[in-house]
């Protein structure tokens, strides 16, 4: 090894090692992701890489600085102040995945609703899934924060581009897209008020990434959520259920005969939420993941 990159291996021993002081647990992976983010043509701008790791050491959220947030495999876009996806998300993905492909009809897109979507991500990787699969996507996305649906806009409009490409070329990209066509959508507004009513009654897949941390929890959160992250998209009201109760009175109205509600919520909110979805006529549908910490709820539309 040539002494510059000794000087290079050291650099980095003493950043991770800094990273991890901070608290930083994937702090390797982290400073990986820094120097990244700080060169340019495979040249790295020192004083750029300082002011990233300083402003990472004072706590601010490593997607935030970087831009994106990785989900399902794929980098979403992330603007500061915009909820970060939590890869625990990624049981929604694959298992919103799972029953829309058991709903696809050959003329058809899937008609997918991502409510408080955020950047886009969820629904935006459910639709990648289905895109992979050679199943055309119509997909709906909202939310209350307008910085997050410019996100999502993007996001979706990339997704659809890649789509376009792969198309094309007749082959799939390093994704692995397929010909599946994207048809995307997205409204600033409060949960399902800005969709169009064309879409209810008509929804396959209705997936929200509704917050669910009790108010008097979110102090107990790690700073870069609780003072970098939208309070709208942490605070759940008392129980944590507020918002989700709200996305369950909705959903019958919007999914068709055999459409799926997904949600995310905590273990101690099961026994409520699951009430509440039977008292919306919803078959409900407890899901969990060990490996990513997850717990997530089904409620299906009856077919009759």
């Amino acid at each position: 090894m040539d002494e510059h990159a000794v000087e290079r291996e050291q650099e980095t021993d003493r950043l991770v090692a800094r990273l991890r002081a901070a608290g930083c647990v994937f702090a390797e992976d982290e400073a990986r992701i820094l120097v990244e983010a700080a060169s340019a043509g495979g040249v790295l701008d020192d004083a750029r890489l300082e002011s990233l790791v300083a402003a990472r050491v004072d706590g601010l959220p490593l997607e935030h600085l970087v831009g994106w947030a990785e989900l399902d495999g794929r980098r979403w876009i992330v603007a500061p102040g915009v909820f970060v996806p939590r890869q625990r998300s990624e049981l929604l993905v694959r298992e919103a995945t799972a029953r829309a492909s058991t709903l696809a009809v050959v003329g058809r897109p899937v008609l997918l609703v991502d409510l408080c979507c955020g950047c886009g991500a969820l629904g935006g990787a459910v639709a990648a899934r289905l895109l992979a699969a050679g199943t055309d996507v119509e997909v709906h996305a909202a939310d209350v924060d307008p910085v997050a649906v410019v996100c999502a806009h993007e996001n979706l409009e990339a997704l659809a581009t890649v789509s376009f490409a792969a198309r094309a070329a007749g082959t799939a990209l390093p994704h692995a897209e397929a010909p599946g066509r994207l048809s995307a959508y997205t409204y600033a507004g409060d949960l399902a008020a800005p969709l169009p009513g064309d879409v209810r009654g008509r929804v396959d897949v209705l997936v929200a990434n509704a917050p669910y941390v009790p108010t008097d929890a979110i102090g107990m959160m790690p700073p870069e959520a609780r003072e970098h992250e939208p309070h709208a998209a942490l605070d759940g009201g008392d129980d944590g259920l507020a918002i989700l109760r709200r996305v369950i009175a909705l959903a019958p109205a919007l999914l068709r005969p055999g459409g799926h509600l997904l949600v995310e919520t905590g273990e101690a909110q099961v026994s409520a939420a699951v009430g509440h979805l039977e008292a919306a006529g919803l078959v409900p549908t407890v899901l969990t993941d060990d490996d990513l910490g997850a717990t997530a709820l089904v409620g299906t539309a009856p077919r009759t």
